[in-house]
């Protein structure tokens, strides 16, 4: 009964909603800000992992929108959740370092508000950072969905330390900021995140966390990753690359290197015809090599629209359309008695 009453006390103290698990071993956190189009399928998708030791630490930075009375019925209906309200907007990475601070599991898992976890991510990320004491952090591979939830590509990321961290100085997100587990006590120790980061703040942590330990990606898709125009890639692409700039040079002189950064070019579609077109294409060519029949269809529409006169959008369309009947085909030819 006391450990019951202490609990109720914190969760007064803290302003948090949900019950307390007493020994979690993974802590995720997601931070929310005007996420209610994807954030029940994202903490869905944290619900139904097949590892099961883990609180679920979710905090609304000041949203306009339903993410608080989402996030409020998932801490009603399960133990494991515990939910909070920032009493002003913060930002991310103040809103990070608050869920850090009541954080108990051993582990941290990232994840954001508009990801989907694969299933299995917590348990084979948690047996792989049990068997390498040495490793702080590990990602994993990805695929990459859009607003629709269509697949638009697998990626896959770098495997080892030296490989990752030479790419993270050079201004490269080398490991996927949600599919990352780390390891609680290392987080504290390169001081969290840094608030003055409003985005890279992914890579200011991967270059902290290498000056004490490991890097490492598993070299498995955990994760669906989804870009839209309100991310903070999408919607703040050049402030990302200013960011990861400075990541950059703060780490050089911590580690007394001479660094190159690499990571001038926009990894988003930007406002002008060019490289919009730019963009629906990759996403097209991308989409037709993972036989996404919806998403290949979709983006080379989108790319016929900004220039109907150019052949290579055409090619994409065709293509698309052609694969997309054959796979149609093969559903129907496959369909029960």
């Amino acid at each position: 009964m006391a450990c019951v009453t202490h609990a109720h006390k914190f969760a007064k103290l803290t302003g948090l909603s949900g019950r307390i698990m007493e020994h979690p071993k993974i802590s995720v956190i997601i931070p929310i800000y005007n996420a209610s189009d994807y954030l029940a399928e994202a903490i869905d998708s944290i619900l139904q992992q097949t590892f099961t030791q883990f609180e679920l630490l979710l905090c609304d930075d000041r949203s306009s929108d339903n993410s608080t009375s989402i996030a409020q019925a998932y801490a009603d209906q399960d133990e494991r959740v515990i939910f909070l309200q920032n009493e002003r907007n913060m930002g991310v990475s103040a809103t990070r370092n608050r869920l850090q601070q009541l954080a108990k599991g051993e582990y941290t898992a990232v994840m954001d508000a508009d990801d989907i976890a694969h299933p299995n991510r917590f348990q084979v990320q948690y047996d792989f950072m049990q068997a390498n004491p040495h490793v702080v952090c590990c990602g994993s591979n990805h695929r990459l969905i859009d607003d629709k939830g269509r697949v638009i590509t697998t990626l896959a990321l770098p495997e080892v330390d030296e490989e990752i961290q030479s790419r993270a100085l050079a201004g490269h997100g080398s490991i996927c900021h949600p599919a990352a587990m780390i390891r609680s006590e290392a987080i504290l120790q390169v001081g969290g995140y840094d608030p003055d980061f409003k985005s890279a703040l992914d890579l200011d942590m991967w270059l902290k966390l290498g000056e004490v330990g490991e890097l490492y990606n598993i070299q498995q898709t955990l994760l669906d990753y989804r870009i839209h125009d309100k991310s903070i890639s999408g919607s703040k692409s050049q402030q990302q690359r200013d960011n990861a700039r400075k990541a950059c040079e703060r780490a050089w002189a911590r580690r007394n290197i001479q660094g190159h950064f690499e990571a001038s070019d926009m990894w988003r579609p930007q406002s002008d015809k060019d490289s919009r077109l730019h963009f629906m294409l990759k996403y097209g060519w991308w989409s037709l090599g993972e036989e996404s029949p919806e998403a290949a269809v979709h983006y080379s529409w989108e790319a016929l629209k900004l220039s109907p006169f150019k052949l290579e959008c055409w090619k994409l369309f065709l293509l698309s359309l052609k694969l997309n009947g054959k796979l149609n085909k093969t559903r129907v030819k496959h369909l029960p008695e």
